[in-house]
């Protein structure tokens, strides 16, 4: 049976350009759509974050204006607490990369404040890299790449082709302008990776060697079936 680690952000903020601190964590359609993939797919799911912290779903991501309505938006809150593996996590320090089989590094705004510079979160995925196994990451998720960057300024993801929330899709969320940076821009600045940007409209996805990466929350579905389709 296949194993699945979601590396979730621990984050309940993401502080702006300003200072202020905007309510974020985990977006949840981006959680929650990839582990009923996996879990209809039969496999073993754990969560990790940084320091073992249970992690917050962002409020505006349980919505209706985010979810179809109301019923939908009741769906996904259900949804997200029957997801029980995500709400008991282990520390990231404490994760021992062999015992699984992809990582899989969902979105929101909260991977900006804190898995963009955690040293553990480099770590694991600089071993995962060199394991030969997957790596999947959705949206803000990519975010994580950042803490890849070692003191000289290079990551091992130097130069893979990906994609993450683009610029224009974070103009679209109306907080560009108040950012500190924006997750495209550090992507092919400090990483080093070939960003590409597909239809804001669809669920664009780029395969390049063992990374896998989705544009935006509507690619995390078919990220997860990208997944269950590697590792067969």
């Amino acid at each position: 049976m296949a194993k699945i680690l979601f590396l979730v952000t621990a984050a309940d903020h993401w502080t702006l350009a300003d200072g202020f601190e905007r309510p974020a964590g985990f977006w949840a359609e981006e959680a929650v759509g990839p582990y009923g993939v996996f879990k209809e797919a039969g496999y073993e799911i754990a969560a990790a974050t940084p320091g073992g912290v249970p992690p917050t779903a962002d409020a505006l991501s349980l919505t209706p204006g985010f979810n179809g309505g109301e019923e939908g938006a009741e769906k996904m809150r259900t949804a997200l607490r029957e997801a029980t593996e995500l709400a008991d996590p282990i520390r990231i320090e404490d994760v021992n990369i062999d015992d699984y089989d992809a990582l899989f590094v969902p979105g929101g705004w909260g991977p900006m404040e804190d898995l963009a510079d955690d040293p553990a979160t480099g770590g694991l995925l600089n071993a995962r890299l060199a394991s030969g196994k997957i790596v999947p990451l959705v949206c803000h998720g990519p975010a994580a790449l950042l803490s890849t960057v070692d003191a000289d300024g290079k990551s091992p993801f130097a130069g893979y082709r990906l994609t993450g929330l683009s610029n224009s899709e974070e103009i679209q969320n109306g907080l560009a302008d108040r950012a500190k940076w924006l997750l495209q821009d550090r992507l092919v600045s400090d990483v080093g990776a070939d960003h590409r940007k597909g239809e804001e409209n669809f669920a664009p996805l780029e395969a390049d060697r063992t990374l896998l990466t989705g544009q935006n929350p509507a690619s995390a579905v078919a990220l997860a079936h990208e997944v269950v389709k590697v590792l067969g």
